[in-house]
């Protein structure tokens, strides 16, 4: 191992792990309560191919008990290496995922990955989207966490409200670009915008 990859595994984590985590997290729970706002998120700097705000969450929510699937577009051994010595996260396949990072068409289909059980709803995936960024929403969100309705833009709006037709299972999405991180959880009602 060279001294340029040892440097990106080793660097990049939170500089102050109890306060950085405690940021984060709180940015995340934010999001997934209010569907469709942007949170800032920081704290990490990952190696080069996914944004400050997917490292960040990579940091907060993952250990050595959640595997993590990384889709063809990010997957890199920087990456892996960086997240190993981080969070101690086991990589595995997308139907063993716990966390799944990518971009959206690299994350398709949403179909396998775990969508939970009757019995345990919670054991499904939550996708970590990279997307360009939040503008021209697409997509009219309705449910829990949101006073009447909220606008998003969604990669695709009718597969995403597939997935919330099957709640109580189904998926959680975050969405992340540069610092900032928006979420979907999976019992939020959604409408496509013509």
């Amino acid at each position: 191992m060279n001294q340029m990859t040892d440097n990106t595994v080793y660097a990049g984590g939170f500089a102050n792990p109890p306060v950085a985590s405690a940021h984060a997290f709180r940015a995340a729970m934010n999001a997934m309560a209010r569907p469709g706002t942007v949170q800032k998120i920081t704290g990490a700097i990952p190696p080069e191919g996914i944004s400050h705000a997917a490292g960040s969450l990579l940091l907060t929510l993952c250990d050595p008990e959640t595997g993590v699937f990384l889709a063809p577009d990010v997957d890199s051994a920087a990456l892996r290496g960086w997240l190993t010595f981080h969070t101690g996260a086991p990589i595995v396949s997308a139907e063993q995922a716990d966390f799944a990072l990518g971009g959206w068409d690299a994350l398709v289909p949403l179909d396998r990955f775990p969508i939970g059980t009757a019995e345990y709803p919670d054991r499904s995936t939550t996708l970590i989207v990279e997307v360009a960024g939040f503008d021209a929403p697409n997509a009219t969100l309705s449910g829990p966490g949101i006073k009447d309705t909220a606008q998003m833009a969604l990669p695709d709006p009718v597969a995403c409200a597939g997935n919330a037709m099957l709640y109580p299972l189904g998926v959680d999405f975050f969405f992340t670009t540069g610092s900032q991180v928006a979420a979907l959880p999976r019992s939020t009602q959604i409408r496509a915008e013509a």
